[in-house]
């Protein structure tokens, strides 16, 4: 279970040293471009908000409850910390889609030739890969609904960042794995059901990049460097456990 997390964590940051490969910086470049401007966004948007959840936190506690502040506001930032940068990564990726698919492409092109992958082109990416990403908006709002319930119910509520990492790192591991896989033809069901059956894998890599969208610098290069990470995971970890799939 460790070992398999670990190695899926290396893999979620493994993409870093792939960025400056030639044949791949097109298709790099464009997602740097889109996440800087996206995270740029929502960094300016989420100091005005921390700003004002501290007031309503402090407004709402009555003043005898004054001493659970300490508590309540470490644990409120991290699970938003964490919603949100989750949230303005799906958006980088809803705008950046096309490319990522054709990135994985190259990248699963490059370790696995033997495999005849179909021919993708940037038009052609452009029409299927928005709705392909919606489809996965749809799968995450539903998945949010019981983290949500941990998040506000008392007592169990301190249990809220650590379910909103693994609700993360979840995520993170399904929208970057669709890549590769659905430039096999899997859907998105079948993505789930593959790395279902390599879970601490798969969660280890949605930690990994978690790890780089929080890290200044490295979250403007996060979403090419995880898609290459996803490929590699897919052509050296899953590509033999697909073929029940179809």
């Amino acid at each position: 279970m460790i070992t398999e997390f670990v190695h899926g964590y290396r893999y979620g940051i493994s993409g870093l040293r792939w960025l400056v490969r030639p044949g791949l910086r097109l298709f790099v470049f464009v997602p740097i471009l889109l996440n800087a401007a996206v995270f740029a966004t929502g960094t300016w948007w989420l100091f005005g908000y921390l700003e004002s959840l501290q007031r309503g936190i402090n407004d709402w506690l009555p003043d005898w409850l004054d001493w659970l502040s300490w508590l309540i506001w470490p644990l409120a930032v991290v699970a938003v910390l964490i919603l949100v940068w989750s949230t303005f990564t799906m958006i980088a990726n809803l705008l950046g889609s096309p490319f990522n698919g054709l990135l994985a492409e190259r990248v699963q092109r490059t370790l696995r030739p033997q495999v005849d992958f179909p021919d993708l082109s940037l038009a052609r990416e452009i029409i299927r890969a928005p709705a392909a990403e919606l489809a996965k908006l749809a799968y995450f709002a539903l998945l949010a609904v019981p983290v949500l319930f941990v998040a506000v119910i008392p007592v169990i509520n301190v249990l809220a960042p650590l379910a909103w990492v693994t609700y993360g790192s979840w995520l993170l591991a399904l929208e970057y794995c669709d890549y590769p896989l659905s430039n096999l033809g899997l859907r998105l069901a079948q993505e789930r059901r593959l790395l279902r059956q390599h879970r601490w894998l798969a969660l280890g890599f949605g930690a990994g990049v978690m790890t780089m969208t929080l890290v200044p610098v490295l979250n403007l290069v996060a979403m090419p460097a995880a898609v290459i990470g996803a490929s590699r995971l897919w052509s050296e970890r899953l590509s033999g456990n697909n073929g029940d799939l179809y």
